[in-house]
C-alpha cells in the first residue's frame, strides 16, 4: 500500500529533523520502499510502500512521531469518458504505469505509480488526475 508523508522541518522537533523512516523500520521490522522524497530546508513529502498487512502499523506509527500520512488507494486516476486512448502518457511515464491491451485500449497500473505527474502533465484531453 503506499502512503504519502508530509512532514515539517523548521523547529528542531519537528519529525523532518528525526529520522522517522529508520525508526519505523526498526521499531516494527516493516520494510519500506521509498518511491519517492521532495524535502528541502522547510518541510518534506514521501511516498512509501509497505506491505498491505503492516500498512495500519506503519500509518500509526508515524502519526504518533507527528508526520501526516494520507492513504493513497489510486495515485493516479483516470477518466474513462475523458480518455481518448491516445497513449501520450505512455512515453512519459517513468514507471510503465500506462500500456495498451490486445483492443488498443488504454491499462492503467496504478500501483506502480510514483506520482511524478508527467502523465497529467502529458495528457492533452485532462483525463488524468491525482488522487486527493
Amino acid at each position: 500500500m503506499k502512503l504519502r508523508l508530509a512532514f515539517s522541518r523548521k523547529g528542531k522537533t519537528d519529525p523532518g529533523r528525526e529520522p522517522v523512516i529508520a525508526r519505523v523500520v526498526k521499531e516494527t521490522g516493516v520494510l519500506i520502499n521509498v518511491e519517492k522524497a521532495n524535502i528541502d530546508s522547510m518541510a518534506g513529502e514521501m511516498l512509501i510502500d509497505v506491505p498491505d498487512k503492516d500498512a495500519d502499523q506503519v500509518r500509526r506509527r508515524l502519526e504518533e512521531m507527528g508526520v501526516t500520512v494520507r492513504v493513497m488507494e489510486n495515485a493516479v486516476v483516470r477518466d474513462e469518458e475523458e480518455c481518448v486512448d491516445c497513449g501520450a502518457c505512455i512515453g512519459v511515464c517513468p514507471q510503465e504505469v500506462f500500456s495498451f491491451d490486445a483492443e488498443w485500449r488504454l491499462v492503467v497500473s496504478a500501483e506502480r505509480c510514483v506520482l511524478c505527474g508527467k502523465c497529467i502533465r502529458a495528457c492533452p484531453h485532462g483525463a488524468l488526475s491525482q488522487q486527493g
